[in-house]
């Protein structure tokens, strides 16, 4: 795949990919002008597959992945393309996209307290999208529910169905939130800081939770995240953002044996490597991301770039391909080796497997719930 301002990428066809986009933009009217909060954007995603979307607060990767999905307000704007199942979702009607939001496609919000109603209980919670979208009874809703539930690693779930969000801890409430998220069986979830508002002590058990259910399901995930750490061992390819824009893209394995990008440097030295020295000081970015009503002209990382000279002020690099679908916008790449840095010597919090999650059971994963038919049995010598 190559990409470049002018001459927009290529990705793959419908037929290979479950998700296409090609030259997507994004903008939001504003009193001071429109802010183009993710711009020329092309990217593509197989089933089963995970793609990791990694950036600084304000770097457009949340909004990249709601422009996808149509979960954005009325005075934003799109343009480009967004294909999904083959279907063009740019332009779709408020119906067509309704059809589609939980059946094929779900997120799994940050903040799974906001992300839940605090007036209604679990269950309805989580029966609410499986009336809307499936043909099942009362009864079968109510088994299915039981069943996700259980299939999060939910201790006890016909009690939880009964119970409000503020009830249950914090982990809890994710992996309801990602019950709800799977009741239809979705053949792609946004997963946006999924773990950020979680204690460190449950990160990693909720990101392998949705390892667990993305295999059982064959699901394609697009797990966004700040800490290139966290998608280290879990994606099969990490786009890096910054400014609203690809700064580099490549397979995981790639990417950290090869980074070309000093934006994608200065990430990888923010967090805890294994292969560093204990107490050893994480380096901070310098700077601040730049003003998207009014970005800085050439490359919009200059500023806080150390190797920035008189080119990188004043010509924008384009996104171009090594020719190896190694993807990256730099003038002056930094050329960072494979013995300065793998996958394996990435550590992050939410890799450091430790605690309990309110005894949070293990997950034993159902089958995703049939579009016809009865719900997924309980695992056997078990009650529903």
């Amino acid at each position: 795949m190559t990409a470049v301002d002018t001459e927009p990428a290529t990705p793959g066809t419908d037929a290979e990919h479950l998700l296409v986009v090609d030259d997507l933009s994004t903008s939001f009217a504003t009193g001071q002008g429109p802010l183009r909060a993710v711009e020329h954007v092309s990217l593509d995603l197989g089933r089963g597959r995970t793609l990791g979307i990694v950036g600084e607060s304000g770097s457009g990767k949340s909004v990249l992945a709601r422009s996808i999905m149509g979960l954005l307000p009325k005075y934003a704007s799109r343009t480009g393309s967004v294909r999904f199942e083959g279907q063009e979702m740019i332009g779709a009607s408020a119906s067509d996209l309704r059809t589609l939001w939980g059946a094929r496609m779900a997120m799994v919000f940050q903040d799974p307290m906001t992300a839940l109603n605090p007036v209604l209980r679990i269950g309805r919670q989580i029966t609410e999208s499986i009336n809307e979208h499936l043909d099942y009874s009362k009864t079968q809703q109510r088994e299915t529910a039981v069943a996700l539930l259980r299939s999060v690693g939910i201790p006890e779930p016909e009690r939880r169905l009964r119970q409000y969000p503020h009830e249950l801890s914090g982990g809890m409430r994710q992996r309801v939130v990602i019950a709800i998220s799977l009741a239809c069986g979705p053949a792609l979830l946004f997963a946006d800081e999924p773990t950020t508002a979680l204690d460190v002590t449950v990160q990693a058990q909720i990101l392998d939770l949705l390892e667990a259910q993305q295999r059982e399901r064959n699901m394609a995930v697009v797990l966004v995240t700040h800490d290139l750490g966290v998608v280290a061992t879990r994606a099969d390819e990490i786009a890096v953002m910054y400014g609203g824009r690809i700064v580099e893209q490549a397979p995981t394995q790639v990417l950290f044996r090869e980074m070309r990008h000093p934006y994608t440097e200065a990430l990888l030295k923010s967090i805890p490597r294994l292969d560093l020295p204990s107490h050893t000081r994480l380096e901070a970015i310098a700077g601040r991301p730049p003003d998207l009503l009014d970005p800085p002209s050439g490359c919009r990382f200059t500023p806080r770039c150390p190797y920035a000279q008189d080119k990188c002020h004043a010509e924008e690099p384009p996104l171009e391909d090594d020719g190896t679908g190694h993807l990256y916008r730099c003038w002056f790449p930094v050329g960072i080796t494979s013995k300065q840095t793998t996958v394996d010597s990435v550590v992050t919090e939410a890799n450091v497997r430790q605690g309990d999650d309110d005894q949070a059971v293990p997950a034993k994963v159902p089958p995703a719930p049939p579009v016809d038919g009865p719900p997924p049995a309980a695992p056997a010598g078990e009650d529903t």
